[in-house]
C-alpha cells in the first residue's frame, strides 16, 4: 500500500471515530491543544502524523493509539 493512500484511510477512520463521537473538528482540536487546520489537514491524509500526535488524537476520542490504527489490520 502506498503511503499516500494509507494516511488517507488513518485521516477516514479518525473522521468515522470522530463523527461517531459527535465532535466537530474544532471540538476535537480544542480538546488536544491543536487548530481546526490541523485537524483538517489529519483527516484528508495531508500529513504523517508523529506517534504522540496520534496518542493527542486518541485521547481526545477517548480511545486508545490501537483503536486508531486497527483499521490498517483488517485492510491487509
Amino acid at each position: 500500500m502506498q503511503k499516500e493512500e494509507l494516511l488517507k484511510q488513518l485521516g477516514a477512520h479518525i473522521r468515522k471515530l470522530r463523527e461517531e463521537r459527535n465532535l466537530s473538528q474544532s471540538d476535537l482540536a480544542a480538546s488536544i491543544g491543536k487548530d481546526q487546520q490541523s485537524i483538517q489537514r489529519l483527516e484528508a491524509g495531508k500529513i504523517n502524523p508523529t506517534f504522540y500526535y496520534l496518542h493527542q488524537i486518541a485521547e481526545g476520542l477517548s480511545v486508545n493509539v490501537n483503536e486508531l490504527t486497527n483499521f490498517v489490520i483488517e485492510n491487509k
